[in-house]
């Protein structure tokens, strides 16, 4: 028996020793040390070998097994290192090589044009307040003087949830909040996602963005109106802008206007971009309504105030020369990147 497990030893030890790569180590522990190994079958024979023998014969074997199984494992982190070694070289990294440039994204025209509204009416001590994007009938129509079956509704006409609750048409329903809260005097903006039934085209899309603003104190006049617009329009177009009020009716404001701003291409002289007239109409504006300060229980007779709203979309429009509204939307980032 001992014979024989030498046998095996020296076998399993010379082949271990030619053996070239993992696969072939793995095949001698199959051979020697495997189910149906040389090695297990000896251990399979002991019933053969006398009782007293059994423990010196059981000693040798585990010695043999013990020696293999050291030199097999030596072997295997032999090549282990050795193939790590090797592929190590073969992904040697050039450090001196330009690396990747990231996509690095950055500001949306409207987030652009928003942020410069904002920094315009901050520093005029105007705060920006939020609302609701889904809202109440009321606040959207009914609370700026826009009752049931108003013709205005018309022109507004939007995406119900259910008879009372609406996606808002137009942000001036936050400035009815901040009313109700009755904290006078208010200098506020409300920018915002605002939703109509519009057709998508160059110009309009079903889901646009609007900025209204509201002042609300004691002896505002028409004036202080004016005044704040041409401050704002000269801020975002350039100190040499020029502005315009035409009448025009809203039913929250009275009196009401549309207000053009001088052709920032020509110079008011006319040309392509203002189509000739010299003047590009931005927004609309007025004074406050007596009934809509009365709906949110402000006395009309110590308060006064005056509104405006611009659409967002159309400062990015002019501002950037853009002529469609869907390049603002579509995503692609060869029109975006440009910004």
């Amino acid at each position: 028996m001992k014979e024989k497990l030498e046998a095996i030893k020296e076998k399993a030890l010379e082949q271990i020793k030619n053996s070239q790569q993992l696969e072939s180590l793995n095949e001698v522990r199959i051979s020697i040390l495997g189910k149906k190994g040389e090695l297990t079958s000896v251990l399979k024979s002991m019933k053969e070998v006398a009782p007293e023998d059994r423990p010196k014969v059981g000693q040798m074997v585990n010695e043999v097994r013990a020696e293999i199984e050291k030199l097999l494992e030596e072997k295997k982190v032999a090549f282990e290192k050795k193939l790590r070694e090797e592929k190590m070289k073969a992904e040697t990294i050039d450090v001196t090589l330009p690396a990747k440039k990231p996509m690095v994204g950055h500001r949306h025209p409207n987030t652009i044009a928003l942020e410069e509204i904002e920094r315009i009416f901050i520093g005029m001590g105007y705060e920006v307040v939020e609302g609701p994007e889904v809202e109440y009938d009321y606040y959207n129509f009914e609370a700026l003087n826009i009752p049931a079956n108003h013709p205005a509704k018309d022109e507004q006409d939007t995406f119900y949830i259910n008879k009372d609750i609406v996606l808002r048409t137009q942000t001036s329903s936050t400035q009815v909040h901040e009313l109700e809260k009755g904290r006078l005097p208010i200098r506020m903006i409300a920018p915002g996602r605002v939703y109509r039934s519009d057709e998508v085209d160059a110009t309009h899309s079903p889901t646009f963005h609007q900025v209204e603003g509201l002042v609300v104190d004691k002896n505002i006049t028409f004036a202080d109106l004016k005044g704040t617009l041409q401050e704002f329009a000269k801020e975002v177009f350039g100190e040499d802008t020029k502005v315009k009020f035409r009448p025009h009716h809203f039913p929250f404001t009275e009196p009401s206007a549309e207000m053009d701003v001088s052709c920032f291409k020509c110079g008011g002289k006319g040309c392509r971009f203002c189509k000739g007239e010299g003047w590009i109409e931005i927004l609309g504006c007025g004074m406050v309504h007596p009934h809509v300060l009365e709906m949110s229980g402000i006395d009309p007779n110590e308060y006064v105030g005056f509104a405006f709203g611009v659409g967002l979309e159309r400062i990015a429009l002019l501002k950037y020369e853009i002529d469609d509204m869907r390049l603002l939307y579509e995503n692609d980032t060869r029109f975006l990147k440009q910004f």
